[in-house]
């Protein structure tokens, strides 16, 4: 309840108190006046009534703006996580496939020495493989008549 709303209302009552005073004592100019003063009441209660009810929207307005602000930043600090969270996993699967990319060369460095040490060993025997492959290679890859 504002101001106008508690003066219409006297207004509005005062006004009815002339109006049956002036009906009661056959005065019509003071049943108009207090017509009037019905009348003028009213509209000041009305505009009371009209205030309040933009103070509750803008009321409304301003915490509807607060929650979607503070929504607005709770999803931005979820999607920053999220993002932190997938660059922590992106890194992580890399130094994965450093470590296993080192630990696959080793091994493959590995076994083609020790294939090396086996055919520096046997000569003959691996010149006899790399000349059948060769061959091999070469009649499948032979223009077809």
């Amino acid at each position: 309840m504002n101001r106008d709303h508690f003066d219409g209302s006297v207004r509005n009552l005062q006004g009815r108190g002339k109006t049956a005073l002036g009906a009661v004592t056959g005065r019509a100019r003071q049943q108009v006046e207090g017509a009037y003063d019905q009348a003028a009441g009213a509209a000041q209660y009305a505009y009371g009534e009209a205030r309040d009810t933009v103070n509750d929207l803008r009321r409304d307005g301003e915490r509807f703006i607060d929650e979607t602000s503070a929504r607005a930043h709770a999803l931005a600090d979820e999607a920053e996580q999220r993002r932190q969270a997938i660059a922590d996993r992106g890194y992580a699967l890399a130094d994965e496939a450093q470590r296993r990319g080192r630990h696959y060369r080793g091994e493959a460095v590995r076994h083609g020495r020790a294939v090396a040490a086996r055919a520096d060993e046997n000569k003959a025997v691996t010149l006899a493989l790399v000349a059948a492959a060769a061959f091999g290679l070469g009649w499948l890859l032979r223009p077809s008549r």
